[in-house]
């Protein structure tokens, strides 16, 4: 080989790595801020990437995703939001969090575009102007879980008619326990509701301890970014108690709890995935009308219903969307 031949060669060779990392340096990066686990949260990601790959952006590819995970403490949450804003990623998904979550977010930047998934009514809890509309550098989808919470009590009363006292499971830090929905709801069906506040993991067993004192023979469980990390805790203790129980999260029932019902998270996910690779290519959030989960999941666990003495109406199962043997 000539010398001339082998130093255009090496000096190719060199180039290489040097272009992948330029490459790679001008990937967008997304940041990705949850306040549950990775091995919580694993299928609802996946969902996301799949949206986020259906407009072309391939993790990894052309685009990078920078996850901070709470791990069911909301106290952390803050500060991993504090360091995506600092790093200027190119759009920040707030994932499940709660409202005061979002709008602390929204308080750090004016200008980094955010795109959240929330169980609550974004036009009634003021986080957008309108649905057709949002104002700002902000919009996202809703999955309805609080929209569906007085279904869910209903639901409730069918898997355990014989029961008039229904314990309401609650976050404070999310909002009113019981809701006000649930509440109408419960006059509707003449239940009687006993409150349960659990803002942490300690309160979440301190509140099926107290279970037995209550009285009540079942337990509604409102939607709460700390319940949605703690779904397997949750179902366990419903079973250990021999309480009658449902969530908004289809992870809830595959958890062991009996049965579950909201809106579709995997959906919401997906559709939060396909805003951010718009935004990514130049759309403005502002122009992103918020979305709205249509899909309702009904998924029942019979295992648990056998375990726990219930005896699932057929017309029941016959509306499930999914029926774990």
């Amino acid at each position: 080989m000539r010398r001339r031949d082998f130093i255009t060669l090496l000096g190719g060779a060199a180039a290489w790595p040097l272009a992948a990392r330029a490459q790679q340096a001008a990937m967008p990066v997304v940041g990705w801020l949850s306040p549950r686990s990775p091995d919580v949260e694993s299928l609802l990601a996946a969902a996301f990437r799949k949206g986020l790959a259906e407009t072309g952006f391939v993790e990894g590819r052309n685009v990078a995703i920078d996850s901070h995970w709470a791990y069911g403490q909301a106290d952390r949450q803050p500060a991993l939001a504090a360091d995506l804003v600092r790093r200027q990623v190119a759009v920040i998904v707030v994932a499940g969090a709660g409202l005061k979550v979002i709008e602390d977010v929204r308080k750090l930047t004016p200008t980094i575009p955010i795109v959240f998934s929330t169980p609550a009514d974004p036009v009634q809890t003021g986080l957008v102007a309108s649905l057709t509309r949002p104002t700002g550098n902000m919009t996202g989808v809703s999955n309805l879980g609080l929209e569906v919470g007085p279904k869910r009590l209903e639901l409730l009363h069918e898997l355990a008619p014989q029961t008039t006292s229904i314990a309401v499971l609650g976050d404070p830090s999310v909002g009113e326990v019981p809701s006000q929905d649930t509440q109408a709801a419960a006059r509707t069906l003449g239940l009687t509701l006993r409150a349960l506040h659990a803002s942490n993991e300690r309160d979440i067993d301190d509140a099926f301890t107290d279970l037995p004192r209550l009285g009540a023979g079942a337990l509604h469980i409102e939607t709460s970014p700390l319940f949605a990390s703690r779904v397997k805790q949750i179902a366990d203790l419903a079973l250990r108690y021999k309480m009658p129980a449902t969530y908004q999260n289809r992870e809830f029932a595959l958890a062991g709890g009996l049965a579950s019902y909201g809106g579709s998270l995997t959906e919401g996910y997906r559709l939060a995935g396909i805003y951010v690779g718009r935004i990514l290519k130049g759309e403005k959030p502002s122009d992103l009308p918020v979305q709205q989960v249509t899909k309702i999941e009904l998924v029942i666990n019979m295992q648990t219903a056998k375990a726990l003495g219930i005896t699932v109406p057929i017309t029941l199962l016959g509306r499930a969307d999914e029926v774990i043997e």
